[in-house]
């Protein structure tokens, strides 16, 4: 052992001492050996291997070990673990527990009937009460929930087990708690009276009913020592975990939820932790550590019984008087002392006691509030106060992100309490709104520089992670949310809050105009002093910040309010209109200033936040241009040319990408949203469409060009609103797309060989021809009835013969590679014609499918690469869902007038390879893939009664439901489990009778590894159930037992004689 874990032992060696410790693990009396090193040698490799040797032997060969060797191993290890468990290391030591608890998994209590008495007793005896809770700790883990193959009568049988020991087990468990936690207090000196002492008038005291537990909670922490510290951890430990599974019923007693209190107080005690380092010594910082800890454990096992939403009648007063203490505790940490802020007690705070309690208040608020809050004696209103000042309290940037997780729950809780009971609402506003004006005062306090400074340049605005966002993004996006949920709440307040802040910091940006001096080079900010500089700074990223924060609310400005709120939502869009003006008139982005590293970037930044706060406007333009379309104001008209004027200068070669890129979008919204008549007469569009056309003008970057001709082209396609058919004047704007396009295309066109030249086959490369296809897809997506049918079925047959076998051979075998792309963009195409309704395109079918079933598949069956495979098996989809009667000829009146009687059916070689297709995709361990298709087959049952079909009744249905089941047996496609029962349901209710007569005792019949004795339990546990819930229970019940059976006869010795 020592070699093979050596650094210098090459891995051929160690493969070879792995075979050989693995050959000598196989041998059956290799235990006693192995229980000769175990109590011999202080070697950990040596141990660690013998107790692997015996988990092996439990665990898989159990049932061939004979039952004399059973006994022995059952009494001697236990009594190793006697002997030496407090001079083993402790990794060894939990090792032999889960050793002996396999055993009593596997034994108790018909064999070993005193494996959870044993347990008891070591908990009940001073000396072994560690290593009783550890093997408690083990059994509740092993035992609930087994992980290793057990039939499913044996797992109900242990939970059944389990659950009659919980009463004796807490009980037991509460002793330990209360007795070390009263042996402590009683020698804690009394302290003298602290200011705290007479919290009388405390918020919450009034829900704390019996003053003698406001009493207990404010006596002094005692001071445990490492054992009864170590001890306390441990049966905290067991009782998370028992929580985890048992449920909430009467015994959880009051006094062992007191107990748990307690200990959470643990964490919120800061003087403990003072007092651990003031004297100094490092044993005395571990114990302040340790002490924080039990808090942490105390905290875990509150949460496990708050995450239960089931709660029954009588624990409903238990769990109030949980939230009575959590609460009081929430007070203790929160209580402003004036020689100690809020915020530097949270950071003395273990954070991970702190994250507990923030789980806590999420799970309240989540899980609980709706029941808690029809209590009358429960102060709502001040819990949120708590809340408030735990949230902006919070030591880590995290922390305040949890905190505002928990404000957007209870924010939606009160979106839907005020739509289920609209009668109500004032009420229930009334009772919140000073809560929320402060939340909302808060949170836009904590965006901006100039409350927040120090904590906001800690945000890291570069990285990007997975959202494809940095911290900074992250923070200003969740914050913003909260803005939005109270607006959407409060709109008058809301807005009221948040307008004036913006006015504030506008003022600022539009004063800099006198600032700015003419320079030799251009145009200079006359701003250099450096604390100017660094306020400017700050005005400047709070007011893009501010500015996200309006175009956040517009959409509480549409729909049925627009009315109501319009004279506010105007007073927006006229400030936003007259400030993009402003940037792009005194072209600020191009400005030299004192600090160009900083200021310039700030300044394009607002620039291009007033353009995309101004487009988040865009639903309510369109809104007002439609009521503007009935009174035709001139104040609407003037909005929109502005803008224009705003725009057309920001689109250029010269302004930054993305200021241009923000432009582009405004002016895409502009053309699309809101499509005001007049648009194409403002002189500032006419400048972007000569732009556009003006083949010797300086080519945009890619993107924004796109946008842009986007936005041209919507303009003259987009059917003005408000306005009857004949006054679209499509004529003329038909005239104009027409040479649009013409300039566009200009270059492209250019490229076309001249009549008189040779034509020659150009071989093109994959990009070009991927290029290609993603057009004629969107081409045949769009356009295909404007296409008409020649030009299409000539495209069609130009791809059917450009794409042969040895051509798909070569594009799909280079894995991951365009040619992949190429094919699956083809197969796309294809997927649009098969679905075209009407007579059209049906033609083509017979060579589609065959293109697919003798070209394509052949190529990809047996290929691990799920290259092309799912694009593939959507096409099969879409040409049977689309085109059933291709197969199944029978008209609706004919299949009525027969009853019965099957309907003719076509093409059946071709439906079978389809459908044998899909079989053989359940054999691939390509997850996505198989989800897919199983989705695939169940909504051509839904949808067409597939499972129902002659063909698929008497030749297939069985066979899909064998490799269903295999795939369960094989555990290769877990997470599906749920999605292949329902399955194997509904291919089995077509025939039940089939089922249970003819395929159940065949499907036994066939299975290997299992005997005949078995097979019969297995097929007699089968109930005749027919109901989805009790039939998928039976297969999952069958699938288990089966592989425990194998697993139990893989474990017989060669020879053995079965009864």
């Amino acid at each position: 052992m020592t070699e093979f874990f050596h650094d210098c032992t090459t891995n051929e060696r160690k493969r070879e001492i792995e075979e050989l410790l693995d050959n000598f693990a196989q041998q059956l009396g290799a235990w006693r050996l192995c229980l000769y090193f175990l109590s011999s040698t202080r070697n950990d490799y040596v141990m660690m291997y013998s107790l692997t040797v015996f988990e092996n032997l439990i665990n898989k060969m159990w049932l061939g070990v004979p039952s004399q060797d059973k006994m022995e191993i059952r009494s001697c290890l236990p009594k190793l673990l006697l002997a030496h468990h407090k001079t083993l290391p402790y990794f060894i030591r939990n090792k032999l527990c889960k050793v002996i608890v396999d055993i009593g998994r596997q034994d108790w209590p018909m064999f070993y009937h005193d494996f959870f008495t044993n347990i008891l007793q070591l908990i009940q005896s001073p000396v072994t009460t560690p290593l009783g809770l550890i093997m408690l700790k083990t059994t509740s883990e092993e035992l609930a929930c087994p992980r290793e193959d057990l039939s499913v009568a044996r797992k109900e049988e242990l939970r059944k087990l389990l659950l009659d020991q919980v009463q004796a087990v807490l009980g037991l468990l509460t002793g330990i708690l209360e007795t070390v936690w009263d042996k402590h207090s009683v020698t804690a000196a009394t302290p003298p009276p602290s200011p705290t002492s007479g919290e009388s008038g405390d918020l919450l005291s009034n829900l704390l009913q019996s003053p003698s537990s406001a009493k207990l909670l404010n006596q002094p922490i005692p001071i445990l020592d490492a054992e009864s510290e170590y001890i306390c951890s441990l049966a905290l430990e067991c009782l998370a975990h028992l929580f985890s599974w048992i449920p909430l019923s009467a015994s959880i007693t009051p006094s062992l939820l007191t107990t748990i209190f307690h200990f959470a107080r643990f964490g919120c005690d800061i003087r403990a932790r003072k007092m651990a380092s003031v004297n100094g010594s490092s044993q005395n910082c571990v114990l302040g550590q340790e002490r924080g800890r039990l808090g942490v454990l105390a905290m875990s096992c509150i949460n496990e019984l708050m995450s239960k939403n089931c709660v029954p009648m009588e624990f409903e007063e238990y769990l109030l008087r949980m939230f009575q203490q959590t609460f009081y505790l929430l007070q203790k940490i929160t209580k402003d002392n004036n020689a100690h802020t809020v915020k530097s007690r949270l950071e003395e705070l273990d954070e991970s006691y702190v994250e507990k309690f923030t789980d806590f208040l999420r799970l309240f608020v989540s899980v609980h509030l709706r029941r808690i809050e029809s209590y009358s004696q429960f102060p709502v209103v001040e819990f949120l106060t708590l809340l408030f000042k735990y949230t902006f309290h919070q030591p880590t940037h995290e922390g305040y992100f949890s905190c505002l997780d928990i404000w957007t729950l209870f924010l939606d809780y009160l979106t839907s309490k005020i739509k289920s009971r609209l009668g109500d609402k004032e009420a229930v506003l009334n009772r919140y709104e000073d809560a929320l004006v402060l939340l909302l005062t808060e949170v836009l306090n904590r965006i901006q520089f100039r409350y927040n400074q120090a904590q906001l340049e800690e945000l890291d605005d570069e990285t990007l992670d997975d959202d494809q966002q940095t911290e900074w993004q992250r923070y200003l996006r969740q914050s913003l949310e909260v803005v939005a949920k109270v607006m959407e709440l409060l709109p008058t307040h809301a807005f009221s809050t948040l307008f004036p802040v913006l006015q504030d910091n506008l003022e600022v940006y539009l004063g800099l105009q006198q600032f700015i001096v003419t320079s030799g080079s251009g145009h200079r900010l006359n701003i250099t002093a450096e604390n100017d500089c660094r306020r400017l700074h700050c005005s400047l990223r709070d007011l893009s910040s501010l500015l996200q924060a309006v175009g956040r609310l517009a959409e509480y400005f549409i729909g049925d309010v627009f009315a109501a709120r319009f004279s506010d939502a105007l007073t927006v869009v006229e400030r936003l209109v007259k400030v993009t003006l402003y940037g792009s008139q005194i072209k600020l982005y191009n400005i030299e200033t004192a600090v160009p590293s900083v200021l310039k970037p700030d300044l394009i930044d607002v620039h291009a936040q007033s353009l995309a706060a101004l487009q988040a406007y865009s639903h309510w333009l369109a809104q007002y241009c439609s009521e503007a379309h009935r009174q035709n104001t001139q104040q609407f008209v003037t909005l929109i040319s502005t803008t224009m004027d705003a725009v057309t200068p920001l689109i250029s070669t010269k302004v930054q990408d993305k200021l241009l890129l923000s432009a582009c979008h405004l002016l895409v919204s502009l053309a699309t949203t809101v499509r005001p008549v007049f648009l194409i007469s403002i002189p500032a569009v006419q400048k972007v469409f000569n732009r556009i056309t003006d083949a010797s003008a300086q080519r945009l970057i890619d993107k924004a060009q796109v946008l842009v001709c986007r936005a041209l082209s919507n303009i003259l396609l987009l059917p003005w609103p408000n306005l009857p058919e004949n006054e679209q004047q499509w004529p003329v704007r038909s005239i104009n797309h027409a040479s649009l396009i013409s300039a566009l295309s200009r270059d492209y066109r250019n490229l076309k060989p001249d009549a008189g030249a040779p034509q020659r086959k150009m071989p093109l490369d994959d990009n070009v021809t991927d290029e290609m296809l993603s057009f004629f897809l969107t081409l045949f997506r769009g356009l295909r009835v404007q296409m008409g049918v020649p030009f299409t079925e000539q495209i069609i047959q130009t791809f059917l013969n450009m794409f042969t076998r040895e051509q798909l051979a070569d594009s799909i075998l280079n894995e991951g590679s365009t040619g992949c792309r190429v094919v699956e963009k083809f197969l796309k195409i294809l997927q649009v014609v098969v679905q075209e309704p009407g007579q059209v395109f049906k033609p083509f079918l017979p060579s589609i499918i065959s293109l697919c079933m003798e070209q394509v598949y052949p190529i990809i069956a047996e290929r691990p690469s799920p290259d092309v495979k799912a694009e593939l098996f959507e096409l099969l989809f879409r040409t049977l869902h689309h085109n059933w009667r291709h197969f199944f000829k029978s008209s609706v009146l004919a299949s009525v007038q027969r009853g019965v009687a099957e309907e003719p059916m076509e093409n059946e070689p071709q439906f079978s390879a389809i459908m044998q297709a899909f079989g053989q995709s359940f054999l691939q361990p390509d997850i996505h893939l198989f989800k897919q298709n199983l989705f695939y087959l169940e909504t051509l049952n839904t949808k067409q009664k597939l499972y129902h079909k002659k063909i698929f009744r008497t030749t297939m249905l069985f066979q899909f439901v064998n490799v269903l089941l295999q795939v369960l047996v094989h555990k290769s496609h877990d997470l599906l489990q749920e999605e292949i029962g329902i399955a194997v349901y509904n291919m089995a209710s077509v025939d039940f009778d089939g089922f249970f007569a003819a395929f159940l005792p065949e499907f036994l019949s066939s299975c290997d590894g299992v005997d005949a004795n078995q097979k019969n339990v297995l097929g007699r546990n089968f109930k005749m159930d027919r109901d989805l819930p009790s039939f998928t229970q039976n297969v999952h019940r069958l699938v288990n037992d089966l592989r425990y059976y194998r697993l139990c006869n893989d474990s017989l010795p060669p020879g053995t004689v079965k009864l």
